[in-house]
């Protein structure tokens, strides 16, 4: 499990790597845990909760509501007793257990789209969970105790979601990706224009460090790169 450290004395620890990461933000006490991995990734994100001494999680952010990042969030609310947040635009989503439907980038992800579609609609489902809190724009990690916020940073998903820790790290969902060597830009994405626009949000929050749910963490140097070069595309 790799960790990231904050200067506030907070740890991002990566409980989950591979299909999905799922990140555990914790000061020791509390803990916030982010996104959920896929149903078939349970028993190892348990064991990897217990390994880090978590009996309990305060809250579950889902960066959006696609099976890969949602599908245990019924499990973490029973279990560990964590309060569910999400974005309003899809809270109907997580409480059906449906899917926004996904819309590729470039030709490969395009055409796949198009070959799977059907069969995403019944793969993808997953056991409803309910919500307790509801996301706009912004949401304050303070009563956790916290220097941390959420932000809304759509594009992938009309909903998706960031967790800003103390202006240093970003956990950004698949609103980036760190798989594509030299790039960012993920492979599906619901509106392009407001994925880069999301990604000037994150830049002006002054964090450094980009921790997406696939691959690896992004610079701020790469994503600025990025960030200018599709700005100019749209």
């Amino acid at each position: 499990m790799k960790i990231w450290k904050t200067s506030q004395g907070y740890k991002v620890i990566r409980v989950i790597a591979g299909r999905s990461n799922v990140f555990l933000l914790t000061d020791g006490k509390n803990n916030i845990l982010i996104d959920t991995g896929p149903g078939f990734m349970w028993k190892t994100l348990e064991m990897r909760l217990k390994q880090s001494g978590v009996n309990t999680i305060d809250y579950l952010i889902l960066t959006h509501t696609h099976y890969d990042h949602a599908e245990n969030a019924w499990r973490i609310r029973e279990k560990y007793k964590a309060k569910v947040i999400v974005h309003r635009s899809e809270a109907e989503y997580l409480a059906s257990g449906d899917n926004i439907l996904p819309q590729g980038t470039n030709w490969f992800s395009r055409l796949l789209v198009r070959i799977f579609i059907k069969k995403f609609n019944s793969f993808a489902r997953y056991t409803p969970c309910s919500y307790d809190l509801l996301i706009d724009s912004f949401y304050d990690l303070k009563d956790p105790g916290f220097n941390a916020y959420i932000l809304h940073t759509p594009g992938h998903t009309p909903g998706s979601l960031s967790v800003i820790i103390g202006h240093e790290i970003a956990l950004v969902g698949d609103t980036m990706f760190g798989i594509f060597r030299g790039s960012v830009f993920p492979p599906f994405a619901n509106d392009v224009r407001s994925l880069v626009k999301s990604w000037g949000d994150l830049l002006e929050t002054g964090c450094n460090i980009f921790l997406p749910s696939h691959g690896s963490e992004n610079s701020r140097e790469l994503v600025l790169k990025e960030y200018n070069k599709r700005l100019t595309s749209i």
